[in-house]
């Protein structure tokens, strides 16, 4: 499949333009005409781009590319490294990152609902990033942590609240505890994101409503692999998800 195919297709599929971003999506650097081989994985690393030229591949797909707004555009150190490799081997870089936490079903929000048994209703929050529902059955937060870390093979931090009854849930992956007041006043009972700042603490503890931080990282893993799984089912590419750890 030709790249400029690829990402086409794939721009329209997670409908990049109606996303104001922090960087460009789609396709970051250009390699080889045809892609055969992908790798996915949730960022653009040393580490990933190792493994993809270990593997052969054609291109890598990540939700965290480069070329970040209001990082150092020098290609120096480290950025000189991970470039060099990539345009030594070739490879495209093809990153999806707002369009990747939104998009309803390979979307990293809509993954983590799938995985966790909650049941989406509406959005909210910038560009409708956040989501908010209802878990299968009202339960106690102790249980819904259990469930989250089962299923993300990971311990959460859990803030506890009033102790109220789970009826209500809402949730955004990665960096999205800026959310947290909205879901408040969307009437949640928790809110569930990657990371946790030191004021969420108190938010929780204020309001009563619990937060869950559940890993940046690991509540980021299955956008990307669930994107890789459909080329590889609709195009019959050869698509590899490579998990490179990260605790954060």
């Amino acid at each position: 499949m030709k790249h400029e195919d690829l990402t086409r297709y794939l721009d329209d599929l997670l409908e990049v333009a109606r996303f104001k971003d922090y960087c460009p999506n789609g396709l970051q650097v250009e390699g080889r005409p045809e892609v055969r081989r992908i790798v996915a994985g949730v960022t653009a690393s040393q580490a990933l781009v190792d493994a993809a030229i270990a593997r052969d591949a054609d291109a890598i797909l990540v939700h965290h590319g480069w070329f970040w707004r209001g990082e150092d555009g020098r290609v120096t150190g480290i950025r000189k490294a991970r470039l060099q490799a990539l345009l030594r081997h070739d490879i495209n870089l093809i990153g999806y990152h707002l369009p990747l936490d939104s998009h309803a079903e390979f979307g990293n929000n809509a993954q983590l609902a799938s995985r966790f048994g909650w049941i989406a209703e509406g959005r909210f929050g910038e560009q409708d990033m956040g989501w908010i529902g209802r878990p299968a059955q009202p339960c106690a937060l102790d249980a819904l942590v259990a469930g989250v870390g089962a299923a993300l093979d990971r311990a959460p931090l859990a803030i506890a609240g009033d102790g109220r009854p789970l009826r209500r849930v809402a949730w955004c992956s990665g960096g999205a505890q800026g959310y947290f007041e909205q879901a408040i006043a969307l009437g949640a009972d928790v809110y569930l994101s990657g990371e946790i700042s030191e004021q969420t603490v108190h938010l929780a503890r204020e309001s009563g409503v619990a937060y869950v931080a559940a890993g940046h990282h690991a509540t980021e893993r299955y956008g990307v692999q669930a994107l890789a799984a459909h080329l590889a089912a609709r195009f019959g590419l050869a698509c590899e998800f490579v998990d490179i750890d990260n605790p954060v």
